[in-house]
């Protein structure tokens, strides 16, 4: 399970298919906004292809379906936390993807975790994601 540090980074990500929706446990962002509001998704939409730190620089109009929809997607899903939103101020860190990793004490507690471990390693193994079980 992963945990995304960078809204731009980790929906680029997504988009570009180098990291799987379901496998997002969380995306905390530096962000403020609503997907489903348009003018603030057209704020993101502009600053991220042409602001100051263009994330989204090689994306065309017809790229921005696909990038509101995944924000929508981790927005339904509980998945899009924005620490703005409660007055916290997150840093911005250089690396974007942490890696969640349930300890095997954890696995050994709790049925229902060990079990949806399996099953998240089978489907893993099945696209050729290399898994470390426990630390």
């Amino acid at each position: 399970m992963k945990i995304g540090l960078s809204y731009s980074r980790c929906v680029r990500d997504i988009v570009e298919g180098r990291v799987n929706i379901d496998d997002v446990l969380v995306l905390i962002s530096r962000t403020d906004f609503d997907p489903h509001e348009d003018d603030q998704w057209q704020d993101i939409w502009w600053g991220y292809r042409f602001g100051s730190n263009p994330e989204w620089y090689t994306c065309t109009d017809k790229d921005e379906d696909a990038y509101r929809q995944v924000s929508r997607d981790l927005w339904r899903e509980g998945k899009f936390h924005q620490p703005r939103k409660f007055g916290y101020r997150p840093a911005r860190h250089s690396y974007h993807w942490l890696e969640a990793v349930l300890p095997s004490e954890e696995l050994d507690r709790n049925p229902t975790v060990k079990d949806a471990w399996n099953k998240f390693q089978m489907v893993a193994g099945l696209t050729n994601v290399t898994l470390d079980q426990t630390y």
